[in-house]
């Protein structure tokens, strides 16, 4: 037979029922306050539980923190629907569709800091002072102090530089989304800890109550039997 919500109601499917004894006494009290005719005992919907995990996470964000933000939102929608949050940075960025500006200024970034490029560049500056003062001494097309080289390298500089910038600030925003799933991450694992705490704290006054009512079930036993053997024989 299918349990059912002792709050709703309703017929629960297999695996959505919370027993109600394994309930935090926190999340308790705001069911009891919401719902003063439920007596705390019985099961409850697992998603009625999601649903005041979140409130609790809010009020306990909201005391800690004052105002929340869309940051902490997702976060605790993220631990009511027991969700991971963040996927990995590098399949994020391969998941971003690039303009052919951005895609030009990653890779011409990237190679202009190159080895490859510092290399190649100093071999043409090599060639090019050569060519015009060795190889074509009576008419160079860019005679001493090749004002033509310094030309190109001027031009060269001034449209490197805004494409750095460019593929600067793209770098600028990937790292602020990494910093932005740190601090989701860091905050979910302290809101869990927290979380952990108190139910660890509960199963153990659970398990102490038990024990102690179990106890209390033996010494009557024991008092039983022990009236029993004093009994007279008739």
């Amino acid at each position: 037979m299918d349990p059912v919500c002792s709050i709703t109601h309703e017929t629960l499917a297999p695996g959505q029922a919370i027993e109600s004894a394994t309930i935090r006494p926190a999340l308790k009290r705001m069911l009891q306050t919401d719902y003063p005719d439920w007596d705390g005992k019985g099961v409850i919907s697992k998603a009625l539980l999601a649903k005041y995990r979140r409130r609790h996470l809010q009020n306990l964000l909201q005391k800690s923190e004052g105002e929340i933000s869309e940051l902490e939102a997702e976060v605790m929608q993220s631990i009511a629907e027991e969700k991971v949050l963040v996927q990995d940075p590098d399949e994020e960025d391969a998941a971003v569709k690039l303009s052919t500006g951005q895609y030009l200024a990653d890779n011409i970034a990237k190679f202009g800091g190159s080895w490859t490029f510092i290399l190649s560049f100093g071999a043409v500056l090599i060639l090019w002072i050569l060519v015009n003062t060795l190889l074509l001494v009576k008419k160079p097309f860019d005679p001493f102090p090749f004002i033509l080289l310094n030309l190109i390298l001027s031009c060269l500089a001034a449209i490197q530089a805004p494409v750095i910038m460019m593929s600067q600030n793209r770098q600028e925003e990937k790292d602020r989304n990494r910093a932005r799933n740190d601090y989701q991450v860091n905050l979910k694992a302290e809101l869990e800890i927290r979380q952990l705490h108190e139910k660890i704290d509960h199963l153990i006054h659970y398990q102490m109550t038990t024990l102690n009512r179990f106890e209390a079930v033996q010494s009557g036993i024991l008092d039983y039997l022990s009236e029993e053997d004093n009994l007279p024989l008739s």
